[in-house]
């Protein structure tokens, strides 16, 4: 009987230990989360007092009397300590206010709404090309080191990196769109199938199947499928090279070894071993390279007059309106902080010893 008494008193302490290990692991994830996002919310904070671009003229115009230009400062808060202005940022921003755009006189907020599914889109159909291309790339060119087949997929994530994104884009454009017809040309869907879909999730590919209009899918994929193709293959580039370099290492274990020892088949030792325990370095991977799909695929959208939040940030800048660039900018951030968070969890899950 002492000895269950015992028992159930173990137990129960090593029950109160994980709890507050989760706890302790929760709090500090949410205070790194915290401090992260404050961190973001003063460098964009300072961006806009250090870049030479006066926002009150952005407003009033460089025509208005001093008296108007002083009256607009102060209602825009400008005259008042630095602490107090990133207090009153971080305040509107946590309440999601964004301000006002100039260049389209709505708040930041519903333009990065409106413009953000568009990006999401295309980034996300460029890291699916990238994956389903570059992982089975790298894991042959390592299976093959020194070949003639690794030789090429090496030249091929070479080429990927040097060259400019934005010349292969007007290239693909020359060849692809005016030479062969095979695709549509810029832009996200012909002007004749505006408005036709009912938006839903904003992803135009995904709307017009909820909607059942094939006609509208056709057009928009092939509005999308060159300028995604063009960032999958920057994503192949990177994630078929980070691909080869950990399936070398793995290749070079003991264990890998013994496993040809006792007889199992190379595709076994390579997919079944060392492939499986490469996936949570991969996925760290995936969502850097999906992060800077999402925030890099500005010149890609330039080139494709692609309407999305690279587009946004751009034409903002060039009409100085820092609200809609410093609002685009933060949530390139928080995206980069959400997808770190998610491979962060995704490594958890998949790894035992992450756990333990």
């Amino acid at each position: 009987m002492a000895e269950t008494d015992v028992g159930r008193r173990t137990e129960s302490a090593q029950s109160i230990a994980r709890f507050y290990d989760v706890a302790l692991r929760a709090l500090t994830t949410t205070g790194t989360i915290a401090l992260t996002f404050l961190g973001l919310l003063l460098v964009t904070f300072l961006i806009a007092r250090v870049v030479p671009i006066d926002p009150v003229l952005a407003v009033v115009g460089d025509r208005a009397t001093e008296e108007v230009y002083q009256a607009a400062r102060e209602e825009m808060g400008l005259d008042r300590p630095l602490p107090v202005q990133f207090a009153i940022y971080v305040g509107d921003v946590l309440q999601g206010d964004l301000g006002m755009s100039t260049l389209t006189a709505r708040p930041v907020i519903e333009d990065i709404a409106r413009v953000f599914p568009a990006t999401l889109e295309l980034a996300t159909l460029g890291t699916l090309i990238g994956v389903l291309g570059g992982v089975p790339l790298g894991v042959w060119a390592a299976a093959r080191q020194g070949s003639w087949a690794d030789q090429l997929i090496r030249v091929i994530g070479l080429v990927g990196y040097s060259v400019p994104i934005f010349w292969l884009g007007l290239v693909g454009l020359l060849v692809f769109y005016v030479q062969l017809e095979w695709v549509a040309g810029p832009g996200r869907l012909g002007i004749f199938y505006e408005g036709v879909v009912p938006p839903v999730t904003g992803a135009l590919l995904v709307d017009s199947l909820l909607a059942g209009n094939l006609e509208v899918f056709g057009n928009a994929l092939s509005h999308i499928i060159l300028p995604a193709t063009l960032l999958g293959y920057f994503s192949l580039a990177y994630i078929s090279r980070m691909t080869r370099s950990f399936m070398l290492n793995e290749l070079s274990q003991d264990y890998i070894t013994t496993a040809r020892v006792k007889g199992l088949s190379e595709r076994q030792v390579i997919w079944g071993h060392a492939f499986a325990n490469i996936r949570v370095q991969l996925i760290t991977v995936i969502a850097l390279s999906y992060a800077g799909l999402l925030e890099g695929s500005v010149l890609t959208e330039t080139v494709f007059v692609w309407p999305g939040l690279g587009s946004y940030i751009t034409n903002a800048l060039f009409a100085a309106d820092m609200n809609a660039v410093l609002g685009g900018t933060l949530v390139v951030g928080i995206v980069f902080v959400g997808l770190n968070l998610l491979s962060d969890v995704l490594y958890q899950l998949l790894d035992p010893r992450a756990r333990t």
